[in-house]
């Protein structure tokens, strides 16, 4: 049986990077061989200093997404006489989730290595890269842009999702448009889709950390740090005077009102206008100290989306969790408890 580190590995440059990561991850004094097969590509032995090994079913796949991975596990649950170490140039973030939760072992380029066995005991987690070195040209690169949070608002909205034209006329978009996004939500695997193309399911958390994280909070509005002297309960009192439909508060304020953590401390407001926030409400931009977040937003149809509770206008729950993610300090924290409660009670706030 030829060992990894020679040529006789058939010439398959995927496999060799590969292997060449994962027996430089192995413990001193572990050893790895393999051999050519028909059916999985090779076998790979792992063998500990008292000898004992473990053999894995090597698969090289040149590009795996989320979605090609959830099928992959699918089809390993029926073969559990033989644990998967699958190869590849890159595996993404989500990718590797994936195959954790199938059970399947990887490894690739960039030194992203999962391996786990019972006999001998052996256990390899590393990271590599979190973004593909050799990223492939794709037709929508990803959720940037008001319309693409449009569309993920409505996606995660809608229960009984509607079809493209629905989609396309809720959010003003084109149909292409909308086709090009859930063709890279489908290979995200955020999405599940009939042979038809009809949307049977929406993976609606991972949808929002995946938009939390293509489209930064911080890079898709503009933000002032401004100061409330008398406190957020000042801010609120003079917002449930307003009638107009020109605000909408995010954040750990909504938050509160349904997962609460802590007390909020930082108020997050979206304002149709400079303006408003100066003249009615009284804000002022501070370098320091800032206990509230003005937001003028680049997606105006979120004050439409907006929702009236207690005399104040909330963003949508979609919205809220994606500002959190973005959000400094415990925000990301508060995003995760909200995101448990709308799992929780998904009648209450789901259409």
């Amino acid at each position: 049986m030829p060992r990894l580190g020679n040529s006789t590995i058939s010439g398959n440059t995927d496999l060799r990077k590969g292997i060449a990561q994962l027996r430089a991850a192995l413990p001193l004094g572990w050893t790895a061989s393999s051999s050519k097969t028909k059916a999985p590509d090779f076998i790979l032995q792992i063998e500990s200093p008292d000898k004992k090994k473990v053999t894995l079913a090597v698969e090289v796949k040149a590009n795996l997404t989320p979605r090609s991975a959830t099928q992959l596990g699918h089809e390993r649950a029926t073969k559990l006489d033989q644990t998967l170490l699958l190869v590849a140039p890159y595996l993404s973030p989500a990718t590797r989730e994936r195959l954790r939760e199938a059970g399947i072992s990887y490894v690739d380029h960039t030194g992203n290595i999962s391996i786990q066995a019972s006999s001998p005991g052996l256990f390899i987690r590393t990271d590599g890269a979190n973004a593909d070195p050799a990223p492939r040209e794709r037709p929508v690169r990803s959720l940037r842009g008001p319309k693409a949070a449009q569309l993920v608002r409505a996606l995660v909205r809608h229960k009984a999702v509607p079809g493209v034209r629905q989609l396309a006329e809720m959010t003003d978009s084109n149909p292409g448009y909308v086709s090009r996004v859930l063709a890279l939500l489908g290979r995200e695997a955020l999405i599940q889709r009939d042979p038809r193309g009809g949307i049977v399911s929406v993976d609606w958390p991972r949808l929002l950390r995946y938009w939390a994280q293509e489209y930064p909070f911080g890079t898709r509005e503009h933000v002032t740090p401004c100061l409330e002297p008398r406190g957020i309960a000042s801010l609120l009192s003079r917002l449930r005077g307003r009638t107009s439909k020109d605000y909408a508060l995010s954040g750990s304020f909504v938050a509160s009102r349904f997962a609460p953590i802590a007390p909020a401390r930082l108020a997050m407001l979206y304002a149709d206008s400079e303006s408003l926030a100066e003249d009615s409400i009284g804000l002022r931009p501070a370098e320091s100290g800032a206990n509230v977040l003005l937001v003028h937003p680049n997606d105006r149809s979120i004050f439409a989306e907006a929702t009236e509770q207690d005399g104040l206008r909330l963003v949508p729950l979609s919205q809220a969790v994606a500002d959190l993610l973005g959000s400094p300090g415990r925000g990301p924290a508060e995003a995760e408890e909200l995101i448990a409660w709308m799992q929780g009670n998904e009648d209450a706030w789901r259409g």
